[in-house]
């Protein structure tokens, strides 16, 4: 494996670029391959058997592509997926979930919540990871058809907006002072998320511990590219690309093909 091979990453749509946007700032001398399974999207409304094969079908086209690292950009793939991923290929595999360990150290009222997919939050790990946190109150609260409008490109409607204000003044109400994003298609809310929420309430995501993270695994195996020059962005969809083109830069390839 060449270090100047490329970063690959995937998520269900174009949620996973708020991912890459961290890790190509972080790294920006680092090719990378984005795979946005836009056609099965949202993953948070499949079974975990569906989960697994498309998420092992989308780490497969990223192998032979060459990437030497994959980061699984979707909070519902990695706590459905990830172990049986790292079971079946031999180059690092680096996951994201819900960001509930540093929420639980900088809340002070004790009381966070999470807005996460409904295959993030009934998956087995997620239940696993909360009782990491006994002296917590953790508010769940499923984002119901956010991504399906944002893949739409209705990042702006009035029933986003309207969905985020049931979703969160109840959370609100009950105390929360820290908001964990729990899907990578999330962040992309932040400016309506902190017009319905007070000043005062911390929202996280796991954008930049994931950069840093792939940063320290690529350390560890010889693998960063020591290059001077920016590197080569590739983004690939498996429907129209007209929504994806919004939310990259503009002389970064991208590409609608069949996977």
């Amino acid at each position: 494996m060449k270090n100047t091979n490329p970063i690959g990453l995937f998520d269900s749509g174009i949620g996973g670029t708020t991912i890459w946007q961290e890790i190509n700032k972080r790294m920006p001398n680092e090719n990378t391959v984005f795979l946005a399974d836009q056609k099965n999207a949202p993953y948070g409304t499949q079974t975990k058997e569906a989960i697994l094969a498309l998420s092992h079908k989308n780490v497969k086209h990223l192998v032979d592509q060459g990437c030497k690292i994959v980061v699984v950009a979707c909070n519902t793939a990695t706590t459905n997926a990830i172990d049986e991923l790292r079971a079946s290929f031999s180059i690092p595999i680096i996951g994201i979930e819900p960001a509930i360990k540093p929420a639980s150290l900088l809340t002070k009222t004790s009381t966070i919540g999470v807005l996460a997919t409904k295959g993030t939050i009934t998956s087995d790990l997620f239940t696993a990871k909360l009782k990491l946190y006994p002296n917590v109150k953790i508010i769940e609260q499923i984002g119901y058809n956010l991504v399906t409008l944002i893949e739409s490109g209705k990042l702006e409607s009035q029933e986003i907006k309207d969905l985020l204000k049931r979703y969160l003044i109840p959370m609100v109400e009950q105390g929360m002072d820290t908001l964990v994003l729990g899907c990578t298609h999330y962040p992309y809310l932040k400016p309506i998320i902190k017009s319905i929420i007070p000043d005062d309430i911390l929202i996280i995501d796991s954008g930049e511990a994931v950069a840093k993270h792939t940063q320290k695994i690529l350390e560890q195996n010889n693998l960063l590219n020591d290059s001077i020059t920016p590197g080569t962005c590739i983004f690939y969809s498996n429907v129209d690309t007209t929504v994806l083109k919004t939310f990259i830069p503009s002389h970064h390839l991208v590409r609608e093909i069949q996977f």
